[in-house]
Formats: C-alpha cells, structure tokens, sequence
C-alpha cells in the first residue's frame, strides 16, 4: 500500500502506552522529531504525522492500541502519516501491516535511531516500511530526549532480559540484555543536573544485571550507584525493576550507605506459591524471596518494597491463591501493581491451557487489591503526625495545592507557591486520601533530620 501524500511533515502526534522504558523512548523520539522542525501538538487530527508507541505486556493495552488503529483506518478526514513503535511492533511486526493497511511504518523497540531514515523513506517510495531488528545496540543518542517534566526523569541503563518469565513477551520484544557505558550515564546524569533536575530513575528490564554482560568495564549495579551519588545536584536516585535474584548484599549496602539513594526497592515477588513460581520461570523460591526481603530490612531498616502479582496464573489452585495472598500480608508492601493473568502470544505460557475462570481470576484480584489498601491505609494512618522530606513535584490537578513524594515514593499533597516546585522541603502529616497523603509546610527546619519514609 502507498501513502495518499506528498506534502511535508511539518507537525506531530504522538501517544505512549506503557512502561517507563517506553516513556523514555518516546522523549527519545520527540527529540529526534523536534531536531527535525517537526512541531508536536496535542490534536491528533491536525498532525501530519502520527505515532503511537505500543506496549504489549497487557492484552488489554495491546487491544486498546488496535482499536485506536482501526479507527484511524475508517476515518475520511485528511490522511496523516501513520506509525506504530514499541513492543507491539516488535511482537506484530508485518502482521500490523495485513490488519491495519493504512499504517504506513513499524518501527521496533531496537531502532528508534533509525526514524527518521524511516521518515524519509516512506516519504519518497511512498511505501510501507518495517524495521524490527532482533538485537539492540548501544548506540542511542539520549542526550536528544525532549523531557516535559523538569524536575524528575527517566535514565536508560540497561536494555533488555534475559530472565524468559514465561508469561513475558519482553524479551521477545526488547531482546537480550545490553548494557549502556558508565561514562554515558553519568555524561547525561551530569546533564540532568546542570539542567536543575533533582531526581532521577535508573531504569531497565532488570537493572539489577546491569554491567554483567561488560565484566571488562569492572563496573556492577552498585558501583554505579557509587559514581552517580558524587555528581553534585542530583538529590534522589531510585531504580527500577529489579529481578530477586540478582539483588545482592552490595546493592542493599549501598542504598544504606548513599544519600542519593532512595530507600525503596520495586522486588517483584509475583507470586507466592512455589510451584507457580517454577511454572513462570521465576528462577527462585519463595523461601530465597523472603530470605533477601529479610536480609534488605535488616541492613536498610526504614526501607519500602514495591512488587508486582499476578494472580490466575495456569493451574494456580485456590491454595496457591492463598499462599500469595499470606505472603503478601506478611511482607507488607508499600507499592503492589496486581494484575490478573493474560495470555500473551509468543510466549510460552500463551501454548498452556488458560484454565482459571475469568471470574475466578477477578474474584481472586480483587481480594488482594482489598489487602493491599487495607495495609497502605494502615501504613499511612501510622505516618499521621511525622515531619517527612519531599521533593515538590509540580502543582496538582486541584491547582490549589503542590504534589509531592517522599523518598519511599509515597504522594503527598499541601498547599504552597510554584517557587517550591523542584526544591526539598519539610512536611507535617495531618490526614490521607485513599493513598495521597496530605500536609501543612514546616519552615526553617533542617530536612536531614526528618524522617524518612
């Protein structure tokens, strides 16, 4: 199929599902766009050129892309160039091409460097084009990535797994694991910085393997952490998502030891059973699980766990529900993403029989969404009262009071002027709604002696 124009690329649209390698990808490409004299816009149907940058982790994400699509497809407005990038892409491939004829590119995962050779070439052939190479190299200009938040962002370290989850289709999509060169990181962290950022997010598929497919470099996850906690400016550092196996005592030392270091750790525990955890290729058990939940709350005392769970996983009995649920009580989490199982293609759970009821699954979601409120409300009446450190966010959608987080990425909310934006700053803790908690400024106070939470 050929594209129906000829007319310069002069505006662009452009929409992100998913994770936060992806969020950085597309700034990564808005940067590419904008470099070019493309002007982004917030109508879709005034842009020359649309993109949408996919993820297929979740059916229901990946649905949501393709009906968007195939509306595009049955609308008689002016024809717009069209492209699908990220996972999705990668996992589709050409077949976006025979459901969804008007989309002019895919562009995978492992070559966003190319988009505009991608751009250009649609343009003159006039042509579809696909570029979804299997392996990625280090080659990404990060420096070019246009950040609409000015106070927090993203940093890419590590691109790819190799874990093989088995419901997982990542890397299928992102391919194996590459890391980036330490001096590159800390060339764009010293960026970030000068540019006034006070907080930044290490980021990857398994941050925790970082450097270990670059032995010559001599340089592991919690090195890092050392060279980047000297870099004057940059208050916070936090990082995710981490695999259990690969957190090492190192690691925990470290965000002991670093002030940058926020004290909360993402530790996906996924489920609690141990045949399950066998069955998803988990490579633990949940015995080895708690063992380093127990060793990081004895070395980091004040630390917060973050994980994800999915329940309804194949064959998982009402038993192995239970044990999942029993673990998660007894571990507490701060931060839980919960989700019910879905089959996704290209992986090799998706040759299994997805045998659990879909009322089954959702029963079972909801009844662990009701434990994980239930101790982060008790979590947060417990902070009531407590003076914590924040860094101010931006103002919140009530525009009459500032967003902020604490170092253990809980929100809170008070009121203030826009001259706090992007400082530290002290709160008192009064009240909380559902999980933001609310307080009232406290002046003149030294913010090392706060508490941390």
């Amino acid at each position: 199929m050929t594209i129906a124009t000829n007319r310069p690329l002069r505006t662009f649209f452009l929409r992100t599902y998913g994770c936060q390698m992806n969020e950085l990808d597309s700034e990564i490409m808005v940067g590419q766009l904008e470099k070019r004299g493309l002007l982004r816009i917030d109508d879709e149907n005034e842009a020359d050129l649309l993109i949408f940058n996919t993820c297929s982790i979740r059916d229901l994400a990946e649905r949501k892309v393709m009906g968007k699509l195939g509306k595009l497809g049955l609308s008689r407005k002016r024809r717009a160039v069209i492209g699908v990038t990220g996972c999705m892409a990668m996992a589709k491939k050409d077949n976006i091409f025979r459901k969804l004829p008007h989309v002019d590119f895919v562009l995978g995962t492992n070559n966003i460097t190319d988009l505009n050779d991608v751009l250009d070439e649609v343009i003159l052939t006039g042509r579809q084009t696909l570029r979804t190479e299997d392996q990625f190299e280090e080659n990404l200009d990060y420096l070019i990535a246009k950040r609409d938040d000015p106070v927090k962002a993203h940093v890419s370290i590590i691109r790819g797994c190799d874990k093989f989850c088995t419901y997982c289709v990542v890397p299928y999509t992102r391919g194996q694991e590459v890391s980036r060169p330490p001096e590159s990181i800390e060339e764009e962290c010293r960026l970030l910085a000068g540019n006034g950022y006070k907080e930044i997010t290490l980021i990857g598929q398994n941050v925790n393997s970082y450097g270990k497919d670059k032995s010559e470099w001599n340089c592991l996850f919690h090195d890092l952490l050392y060279r980047l906690d000297k870099i004057p400016g940059i208050e916070r550092v936090r990082f995710m998502t981490s695999h259990p196996v690969d957190i090492t005592r190192e690691l925990m030392e470290a965000i002991r030891d670093l002030p940058s270091a926020c004290e909360f750790v993402h530790f996906p525990m996924q489920a609690g059973s141990d045949r399950i955890l066998k069955k998803m290729h988990r490579i633990y058990t949940i015995e080895k699980y708690l063992e380093k939940v127990a060793m990081l709350r004895e070395i980091v005392p004040n630390v917060s766990l973050g994980t994800d769970i999915i329940v309804g996983f194949p064959t998982e009995t009402e038993e192995e529900f239970m044990e999942t649920y029993q673990r998660f009580a007894d571990v507490r989490f701060s931060v839980a993403f919960i989700f019910a199982y879905s089959a996704r293609k290209g992986t090799p759970a998706f040759r299994w029989k997805d045998d659990i009821e879909e009322e089954i699954k959702q029963e079972r979601l909801q009844r662990l969404l009701s434990l994980y409120n239930e101790i982060a409300s008790e979590e947060r009446q417990a902070m009531l009262g407590q003076e914590i450190e924040v860094l101010v966010e931006r103002r919140n959608k009530d525009e009459k009071s500032l967003k902020s987080k604490t170092r253990c990425w809980k929100n809170v909310v008070f009121e203030g002027d826009d001259s706090l934006i992007g400082t530290l700053q002290t709160v008192k803790l009064h009240s909380f709604s559902n999980q933001t908690l609310r307080g009232t400024l406290v002046k003149n106070r030294d913010r090392l002696q706060v508490t941390t939470v």
